[in-house]
């Protein structure tokens, strides 16, 4: 992907809408959508690393409630000619056609390489790499089973939802939430996944999220790991204006 002069690439991941519920995450959305309003502006790409619900499973005729305003607003920019990519999270594993048909987004499900100008970028959401969280690790391979999507999908919607709303929130293991806090370089199951692909191949920029904590960690002289943070603690997202990734924290233009 060439990005032209004045282009920029942006890069967010984790906002958890709808939690801990509708209502208090509702401020949050707003601010998101602001900044989808900033950035359209220069955006070349926008790539959105996951967990933008807290959880969202697509039946055949259902998707789940809410979410207008995000989704009218990546519609928009779809429509305009800017790209959106979407990479799966933990919390909307099952994605099946509802955000290519209606709003145009690549849905990828692993992550994924891309280059853009002469960087090389590796993006993901992040969860499951790496070494180490082998609970997680087998909980993920469940729900993402055929049989297990197809019996979830018997479950009538109402039912469905609310029973992985709680258990988002409530069960560690199944959220595949981690620590956030910085638990050291050699204790990072996404920086250790990194170095072991540098070993393989050289990236310019890892791209994640999952973590929920901003992070910036050069690997060797020309490799560097970036975590998105998240839209509930940081409101942070990552720029590449052509050349150079950095992270940067969005605030509102009346904000404190």
């Amino acid at each position: 992907m060439e990005v032209p002069k004045g282009k920029k690439v942006y890069f967010s991941s984790d906002n958890h809408l709808g939690a801990p519920t509708k209502e208090l995450s509702f401020p949050r959305e707003k601010k998101f959508v602001a900044w989808l309003d900033t950035v359209k502006q220069d955006a070349a790409a926008i790539f959105l690393l996951g967990d933008l619900f807290d959880f969202w499973f697509e039946y055949k005729t259902v998707v789940p409630k809410g979410f207008t305003r995000t989704l009218g607003k990546l519609a928009e920019i779809t429509d305009s000619g800017i790209p959106v990519y979407y990479f799966v999270g933990n919390h909307d594993l099952w994605m099946n056609g509802y955000f290519e048909e209606e709003l145009n987004i690549p849905v990828f499900h692993k992550p994924q390489l891309f280059q853009l100008n002469q960087a090389t970028f590796l993006i993901g959401h992040g969860d499951g790499l790496g070494p180490g969280d082998k609970g997680y690790k087998r909980m993920k391979k469940v729900f993402t089973n055929p049989v297990s999507k197809w019996l979830y999908n018997w479950l009538h919607p109402d039912l469905g939802v609310k029973l992985a709303q709680y258990l988002s929130v409530k069960n560690k293991m199944i959220s595949g939430v981690e620590d956030t806090k910085f638990l050291g370089e050699d204790n990072e199951w996404l920086v250790q996944y990194c170095k072991r692909k540098l070993e393989q191949q050289h990236y310019d920029y890892f791209v994640f999220g999952h973590r929920h904590l901003p992070l910036e960690i050069s690997l060797n002289q020309q490799s560097t790991y970036v975590n998105l943070g998240d839209w509930i603690t940081y409101f942070t997202y990552g720029e590449f204006n052509g050349s150079t990734m950095t992270l940067k924290k969005f605030d509102l233009p009346n904000s404190k």
